[in-house]
């Protein structure tokens, strides 16, 4: 163990690293999002991944889901991401829920933090109201074409802060969904080693006309 964290121990320590073997979260939504947060959360030492997805791999995700391949069509996506999680880090134990979230809510299995890698404002709202009920943070991700948002969400309100409608979302581009899952990895991390995290502060980030990225914060209202 000590041997495949050693460069996360130089970072924060053995004690640390220890302790995230006793750390749980669930990931929903095994998609874009999701792919990308199990491949780095899931070599990070944390013990126990709930990956939350009831849809199966079509070939136009494959190009943004990084868990898959061609030759996946038709499989779980749940199932898959919870499998590769286990093949490339023997500390971690995940588990695949093959269904949406309203189902996994029902089992009532405890978590520390929830980590939102869906595709709709509806399931995030659910989201939201779940872990207001269990008093848990959660951290909120979204893409679309060349832009994204993250946030750490712990008392604000998500329902307050977003206008809950259905809507179609736009064309997308790979390299920002891992760029925005990367941002909530590294917030999940920083939370469960026990290190200082900004929450209840919404970060947009976007590229302008002339190929510049551009970072801007806003405060979230609370509850």
């Amino acid at each position: 163990m000590i041997e495949y964290f050693h460069r996360q121990i130089q970072l924060w320590g053995k004690e640390r690293q220890d302790a995230l073997q006793n750390k749980k979260v669930a990931i929903i939504g095994a998609g874009g999002l999701g792919s990308s947060l199990a491949f780095a959360l899931g070599s990070s030492g944390i013990g126990e991944i709930h990956m939350v997805d009831f849809d199966t791999v079509s070939t136009h995700n494959i190009h943004r889901q990084i868990a898959f391949k061609i030759g996946d069509e038709g499989k779980s996506k749940a199932l898959l991401n919870a499998e590769l999680i286990m093949q490339r880090c023997p500390f971690a134990k995940a588990v695949a829920h093959e269904c949406d979230f309203e189902t996994f809510a029902q089992k009532n299995i405890e978590v520390d933090l929830v980590i939102d890698a869906t595709d709709n404002l509806k399931t995030r709202a659910q989201i939201d109201d779940y872990c207001k009920s269990k008093n848990l943070p959660w951290i909120y991700g979204s893409v679309e074409a060349f832009h994204g948002q993250v946030c750490f969400f712990e008392n604000s309100s998500f329902r307050d802060a977003f206008k809950i409608t259905s809507q179609t979302p736009a064309g997308i581009a790979a390299p920002i969904v891992m760029h925005i899952a990367s941002l909530q990895a590294n917030l999940a991390i920083r939370y469960l080693a026990g290190l200082s995290v900004k929450k209840d502060w919404l970060y947009y980030l976007f590229f302008n006309a002339d190929g510049e990225l551009v970072t801007q914060k806003f405060s979230v209202p609370k509850s």
